[in-house]
């Protein structure tokens, strides 16, 4: 089963499963949530009703650790999936990651560590896919899963795709140009 369905079931799992409770009973399912070694996309938990309920609770700081699973970073909480979640985040805006950048963002000492954790923790979790570049120091990004939309990165997206698909409709435009003239 690839990534994104694993991905998609869990959510309905987690969601089905927040939806039946309220308050306290809640923290049980948001601690086996943020701990599932293959879920990392939590905005559709947060949206749930009864978690947005424990906003200024007893119990929000359940609401606080699944906000900073679905937006947080290594260096916001230094735990091994957060780091995960960072090269995540990282590869959204690169493909290709430098050593350096890495290690300061994840906090390790040398690359051998770095390269493990790679290798362990992320291409064999199947959440990227790539190729460890020694000689250029770099880690060269083919695929990584998507991440939680951080608030206010829709607006980025419509307007990502919308230029996208202004410039596919002017690209088959051409195309039939090329087809009438042939």
């Amino acid at each position: 089963m690839d990534i994104e369905q694993t991905q998609a079931d869990l959510i309905q799992h987690f969601v089905k499963q927040a939806s039946a409770h309220k308050g306290p009973s809640l923290a049980p399912i948001i601690a086996e949530a943020t701990s599932h070694p293959s879920l990392f996309a939590f905005s559709e938990i947060l949206a749930v009703p009864g978690v947005v309920e424990l906003q200024g609770t007893e119990h929000s700081m359940y609401l606080e650790l699944l906000r900073l699973f679905a937006h947080g970073t290594w260096t916001d909480y230094k735990i091994l999936k957060l780091k995960q979640l960072t090269v995540l985040t990282l590869a959204e805006t690169s493909k290709v990651l430098l050593y350096d950048q890495l290690l300061h963002e994840l906090d390790f000492t040398n690359v051998r560590e770095l390269e493990d954790f790679l290798i362990n923790e992320c291409i064999y979790a199947g959440i990227v896919r790539g190729k460890l570049d020694q000689l250029r120091r770099c880690f060269e990004v083919q695929f990584a899963a998507g991440r939680d939309l951080r608030p206010g990165q829709l607006g980025s997206m419509i307007r990502t795709l919308a230029n996208w698909l202004a410039t596919s409709d002017d690209l088959l435009l051409t195309i039939q140009e090329k087809i009438k003239w042939a």
